[in-house]
């Protein structure tokens, strides 16, 4: 049962790491200290999709369902099992590539430009939660 456990709470850590991976540039807008987080999971989707590393929570996911009694993940993994084929067609994989590299740029690029805006006006927090103000 503990097994099974570690295998669900795994699955549910990989979702919200993709969530995150899509959006967490935005959420960063709103909390600064955020972006630090994004990059480095931002660098792992980019790693992982150009490598076909493969991701240790999947790994940690398919331990607990086999060691449960349970079949593992496929062989496509993550994605392939729950991603791919029910929130999207499989042939369009390229495409939700492309769509969640937009939406991370589109998030990076706010995130520079309330940056800026935050600088440039004394007494609002900057990227890191501080707040300056005028000497």
């Amino acid at each position: 049962m503990a097994y099974l456990l570690i295998g669900e709470a795994a699955m549910v850590v990989h979702f919200l790491f993709l969530a995150f991976m899509a959006v967490g540039g935005f959420l960063a807008w709103f909390r600064p200290r955020l972006i630090r987080a994004h990059l480095a999971v931002a660098a792992w989707g980019v790693f992982s999709v150009t490598t076909g590393a493969e991701c240790p929570l999947t790994v940690v996911e398919d331990w607990g369902r086999r060691n449960g009694g349970e079949q593992g993940l496929p062989a496509g993994g993550f994605i392939d099992h729950y991603i791919e084929g029910v929130i999207y067609p499989e042939t369009a994989a390229d495409l939700a590539r492309f769509a969640v590299a937009g939406l991370v740029a589109a998030s990076w690029t706010g995130y520079v430009l309330l940056a800026r805006r935050r600088r440039a006006r004394p007494g609002e927090p900057d990227e890191e939660g501080a707040v300056h103000h005028l000497p």
